[in-house]
């Protein structure tokens, strides 16, 4: 007797269908197992186990060896959606072969690409996402999925079968990595709408990404874990269906770092509710998790649909991916596709496009060069972030350039001896414990990654210092590991020693009975230590820069000392002795180039530097591709996609998300930037002429004229912005709003095209809850970079002109604050403001106060308070109504009724909270009888 098929095993079938067959065939026990990372298999049914989250933010990551391309921020200077696609699809076919070879080791869930937009370069995760502009993060990610996803470059939608699942990280408003699960962003209406949800968008729309992570940190007062815009908005948004998967231990956060629900039966039905739909708590141990989700059933907060409805998410990508159907179209991608010469190839290509010509006089590109120094702490090595693969070889910058001219090479470090006052410090020669007291010092090279953060190798074994349990150690290769133990702070001590502060553990070094270096808990009990320059780094760069032809200073960051998850910046200064050692080389030779690799923004003192170059850590192939661009066999095609500042102090707080308010990004900043949104240099010249602008229906169409003007080809990135000329609310200086990648022979020209929805050139109305098109000019600028804007051209919208307010004002609608909190207005949804101090106040302008005479407001405080509305000026103006706020619970807020004399007519009407830790969520008026 021939067995039948089960209708989920059809893939003829409609995916619905086929998720509702398996949903009936489930035991409610067997359904709570497919809320885990780790998915129990169900075994009568013929279901294998499945697990998400793979890493391939920049290529496969954390499962050995594999093509590793320049990090997202690197990629994304490109500005080539096609390229991202391809090195999508080439990290794709790596994670599949993985897969292959290892199923239960590397899932087909793959959790990338980062879209959260670059609001501030002091963010410890800079690297992993693409721009501070979130239109053009949206463009990026959407490529980079699609590769994943196994869509081709030309079609509309996602492919019949996945060969993966993108998953966005991370949702939402997530920006700081200090206190990262406890401390919550304040996000007005206007930056929610305009600013952080357009940059998840497009991919998810499109179809792109099929899957979506939630962020550590609160968004207005509530986790975002349990936001309820994954149901309202995003969701919305998917064509199909959408896997919510919470970040590592998170789900357990609700009712421990942030403390939000007191059980975890609560939280966990909570977070089903809101929509999470998979946990990633406990690594590959579902017990307890699925232990608390039974219990949510038992007590009635979760019902069995609510269940069905998570696992049937979760099914739907295992669908999607092919699981359930006879074959795949990547049934036959084996492991040699892993670092391919494909793959290699592309990885040249990507981290040669990558790079940035921030400056040059026209030392660039070097000509008639014989010998070249290369100098610095990052010119012979290669370095891997948290989420990168393991290199399978490394392109230095000194073996690049070596292919090309003698080079001469230096770390530029200090070689330093350590002397404790019963005598000097050594290293074990067999990588064991270091030691004070021995007979003759050891040498130490000491490694400045800035922000106060060193490392000290020894020499006698090339390894890095170390901390192992509590004792110092010689036995590592460099900084690595979640966990970073190779780096130290140096305190200054009397008559000019130092104590050594183990950075991760905060405790000090000091010296044992047997004289072996250890870690102590009390400041009192360190070591106090000589350091002597046995050997100068700023000296010996100073000496082979002298006698070369160029200097190459090759200088930045190590991704994961001094700004990584769970570390944010302080600084964007480049670290001192890096710093010192530019500056060394550019007085021995004026020819001195600055290349720069970080995964974010730096700053420098060396004003008078002719050339200077930067890239992120370009991968694999880095010296390769550096070598090509600095000898002229490729034009810098790189643009930055975030503001390089010149310093920390033009920055709002790293806490301000209001992006608005804060004058943050290029969108809103006054300033002049040290290099702006847009910028980077070509080898050759372009000049742009004929910019066009007309509006057609609902269509604003722009052309331009660009022509290159120098002796050389080139390419340039055509950027277009738009400028709101008169409005209700405060309008971003420029906005970015489309651009195009074009290469150009000597003297060739080409016109670029600019199709712009006018509905694009809509903002968030807080008065009524969604986007407007106000009646206003504009003005089209098209240019270089967001400040070298060549050419201008206004037009006319005919859109709507805002009315003055009349319905109930949502206090977290405003149209401006000061001193205020947005708070969660109760626990599932609803948005609030609360006063952070006496004074505070939240602006509503434009309201028709006409027939009014009564006021209700909803408002509690945990000790009382007083609310007064105020008209055209929160200390002086007339102040119809007052509140007395109650004593109430924390989401208990009190509907407190006044009548209102004397008012009428359109005023500013002006909320001011007398008191701190007063919550307002909605104010209505009306007539009386």
């Amino acid at each position: 007797m021939i067995m039948q098929e089960p209708p989920f095993r059809d893939p003829a079938a409609p995916l619905h269908d086929r998720i509702g067959d398996v949903l009936r065939r489930l035991t409610i026990e067997e359904k709570l197992g497919l809320l885990h990372q780790y998915q129990a298999p169900v075994e009568r049914l013929g279901i294998g186990p499945f697990r998400t989250g793979t890493e391939a933010l920049h290529g496969l990551a954390w499962l050995g060896p594999a093509t590793v391309f320049p990090q997202a921020i690197g990629l994304a200077s490109t500005w080539d959606p096609d390229l991202l696609h391809r090195v999508g699809a080439a990290a794709g076919d790596e994670v599949v072969a993985c897969h292959h070879k290892d199923p239960a080791g590397a899932g087909l869930n793959v959790w990338a690409p980062v879209v959260n937009p670059l609001r501030d370069p002091r963010w410890g995760r800079n690297e992993e996402g693409y721009s501070e502009d979130p239109w053009l993060t949206s463009v990026l990610a959407t490529a980079y999925a699609r590769g994943l996803g196994g869509s081709a470059p030309d079609d509309d939608g996602p492919p019949a079968v996945l060969k993966t699942a993108p998953t966005l990280k991370h949702f939402l408003a997530y920006n700081n990595e200090t206190d990262r699960c406890a401390t919550s962003s304040n996000l007005p209406p206007r930056v929610l709408h305009e600013y952080e949800l357009p940059a998840f968008k497009q991919p998810i729309e499109s179809g792109a990404a099929v899957a979506v992570m939630p962020s550590y940190n609160l968004v207005n007062g509530r986790p975002a874990h349990l936001s309820p815009l994954i149901g309202q908005v995003l969701r919305a948004w998917a064509p199909g269906d959408l896997l919510v998967v919470s970040d590592a231990y998170a789900p357990g956060n609700l009712t421990g770092l942030q403390g939000y629900h007191d059980t975890l039966p609560e939280a966990y039905a909570h977070a089903v509710k809101a929509g999470l739909d998979s946990f990633t708590q406990d690594d590959d141990r579902a017990q307890a998790t699925l232990g608390h989700l039974r219990a949510a059933l038992d007590q009635g907060l979760l019902t069995e649909q609510d269940i069905d409805q998570a696992a049937g998410h979760a099914l739907a990508i295992r669908f999607r991916l092919g699981e359930f159907d006879p074959a795949t179209p990547y049934d036959d991608v084996t492991d040699s596709v892993v670092n391919c010469p494909e793959h290699r190839a592309l990885a040249r290509e990507a981290a040669r496009r990558s790079f940035v010509l921030l400056e040059n006089d026209g030392l660039l590109p070097l000509r008639d060069v014989r010998k070249v120094a290369v100098l610095g702490q990052l010119g012979d090595t290669l370095m891997e972030d948290w989420y990168s693969g393991t290199l399978p070889y490394a392109v230095t910058a000194r073996a690049g350039l070596a292919e090309r001219c003698e080079t001469v090479f230096c770390e530029a470090v200090d070689r330093v001896t350590l002397t404790a006052e019963s005598g000097p410090v050594a290293a074990d020669p067999a990588g064991g414990p270091l030691s004070v007291g021995a007979p003759e010092a050891g040498l130490f090279d000491v490694f400045d990654w800035g922000g106060g953060a060193y490392a000290l190798r020894s020499v006698t074994t090339g390894r890095f210092v170390s901390v192992d349990g509590t004792t110092l150690v010689n036995d590592q290769p460099g900084p690595n590991g979640w966990e970073v133990r190779q780096t130290f702070r140096m305190e200054e001590r009397p008559r000019g020693t130092l104590a050594l502060r183990h950075i991760s553990t905060g405790c000090y070094v000091g010296a044992a009975d047997d004289g072996v270096l250890r870690l102590v808990d009390d400041a009192d009990q360190a070591v106090w230590l000589a350091m002597d320059v046995v050997r100068s780094g700023t000296a010996e760069a100073a000496r082979l820069a002298a006698e070369a032809d160029v200097a190459i200073v090759v200088a930045g960051d190590h991704p994961l000392v001094n700004g990584r998850e769970t570390e944010d910046r302080l600084t964007l200064a480049l670290a001192p002795a890096q710093d010192a050692v530019v500056r060394a080389a550019r007085e021995a030779n004026p020819r001195t180039v600055l290349v720069l690799t970080s995964g974010y923004p730096l700053t420098w003192t060396t004003g008078d530097l002719p050339a200077v170059l930067w890239s992120a850590h370009g991968g694999q192939e880095y010296g390769h591709a550096l070598a090509e661009v600095l000898f002229g066999d490729a034009d810098p095609e790189g643009r930055l996609t975030q503001t390089w500042y010149r310093s920390e102090h033009e920055l709002p707080d790293l806490l301000d998300y209001d992006i608005i308010a804060s004058d943050a990004t290029y969108q809103y900043f006054r300033g002049v930037p040290l290099h702006p949104f847009g910028h980077g240099l070509s080898y050759t010249t372009f000049g742009y002429t004929g910019l066009r602008v007309r509006l057609d229906g609902d269509v604003v169409h722009a052309e331009v004229t660009v022509t290159n003007t120098g002796p050389r080809p080139g390419v340039e990135v055509v950027q277009f912005y738009t400028h709101q000329q008169r409005s209700r609310v405060k309008q971003p200086l420029r906005r970015l709003r489309g651009f195009e990648k074009v290469r150009l022979g000597p003297g060739e020209s080409r016109t670029v095209e600019l199709r712009l929805p006018v509905s694009d050139l809509a903002f968030w109305d807080v008065t009524r809850g969604r986007f407007v098109v106000e009646r206003a000019p504009h003005r089209l600028m098209a240019g270089r970079s967001a400040t070298d804007l060549r050419l201008s051209a206004g037009f006319e919208v005919e859109g709507e002109v805002v009315p003055p307010q009349r319905g109930p004002l949502r206090a977290a609608c405003h149209d401006e604050y000061d001193a205020i909190t947005f708070v969660d207005a109760g626990r599932s949804d609803g948005d609030a403001v609360r006063s952070d101090a006496e004074g505070a106040w939240i602006l509503f302008r434009e309201v028709d106060l006409t027939g009014v005479t009564t006021c209700v407001a909803r408002a509690g405080s945990t000790e009382g308070g007083v609310i007064t509305v105020r008209l055209g000026d929160p200390l002086h103006g007339p102040a119809p109504a007052g509140f007395p706020v109650p004593r109430t619970g924390r989401y208990d807020h009190q509907a407190i009724p006044v009548s209102l004399e004397g008012v009428d007519g359109v005023h500013d009407l002006y909320v001011v909270f007398e008191n701190e830790g007063v919550t307002l969520t909605v104010i209505e008026f009306g007539a009386g009888a």
